[in-house]
């Protein structure tokens, strides 16, 4: 059953998932924060994003009593570290795990339950012809674990997080669509092993089993592409609304520049500590 938060007017489309290496997860938390203070004038957004070999820390994950041993382990991986200005932990992203952010405009106020209930039921919505298990809930031993993860026979394959920002509200998943899920599982478990080193902290950080993470294409035995995926998206929300190809405004840009300025101030100390990592 369609959300009615899945029910806007229109949606402005913007497919941000082909932009290959040079496009850096920075920009698309950027993106959102600037897309949620204008959508309350232009209306709701799909956005669509892809990251090439990026590990996305939480702020807490920042915190970490050793974290240049984590980056330095992520790098080895070939991995690049960013923290993020949203809620939640450490996850893996790629070419093969799509992220969907929903910019929808707090007009009458949005519960946050409500906004992780809208992205369930998009993604229950694009695979009810596949499959009528996809249910959320936390999955322990998972990255990033919490209680809108989107699970198939207790194997998770994908998380939701919110951002509220000028009146906007962000709702953002991240798809593991192909290769293993338990094999970007030990990335962060490998993570957190070399980051923590046994210490006590003031945060409790989960504890990585790789086998509780899976990709769709693994738990529904067909082939998937992050493509397929738009398209069942699209299918979607064009029953229920209209959609619009589109990209930033000129104003838009202009904000867009500012909030950049943020999320690199943000990411100055794990800057500073990869310089120490090529210095060594």
């Amino acid at each position: 059953m369609i959300h009615p938060l899945l029910r806007q007017p229109t949606y402005r489309v913007i497919d941000q998932s082909t932009l290959g290496m040079m496009f850096q997860a920075e920009q698309s938390f950027a993106t959102d924060d600037t897309l949620c203070a204008s959508t309350h004038e232009l209306g709701a957004v799909l956005r669509a994003w892809v990251h090439t070999n990026t590990v996305v820390l939480g702020i807490q994950d920042a915190r970490l009593p050793h974290l240049k041993d984590g980056v330095r382990h992520l790098h080895a991986q070939g991995f690049r570290p960013v923290v993020r200005n949203s809620g939640g932990l450490a996850v893996v992203l790629d070419e093969d795990v799509l992220n969907l952010s929903l910019i929808l405009p707090e007009n009458d106020g949005i519960q946050i339950d409500s906004g992780y209930e809208a992205m369930t039921s998009l993604i229950q919505s694009m695979f009810e012809d596949v499959t009528s298990k996809i249910v959320p809930g936390e999955i322990v031993g998972s990255y990033c674990p919490g209680s809108f993860d989107l699970s198939i026979d207790g194997k998770k394959f994908a998380g939701i997080s919110q951002r509220r920002v000028r009146g906007g509200v962000a709702v953002q998943i991240y798809l593991s669509v192909r290769q293993s899920g338990s094999a970007r599982a030990e990335i962060i478990r490998d993570f957190y092993d070399l980051a923590i080193q046994g210490e006590p902290t003031r945060f409790t950080y989960p504890t990585i089993v790789p086998e509780t993470m899976a990709s769709l294409e693994e738990l529904l035995g067909i082939p998937l592409t992050v493509q397929d995926m738009l398209a069942r998206a699209y299918r979607v929300l064009s029953s229920v609304s209209s959609l619009q190809s589109s990209t930033l405004t000129p104003d838009e840009q202009a904000t867009l520049a500012g909030q950049l300025e943020r999320m690199w101030k943000r990411n100055e100390g794990l800057r500073e500590i990869e310089q120490q990592l090529t210095e060594e």
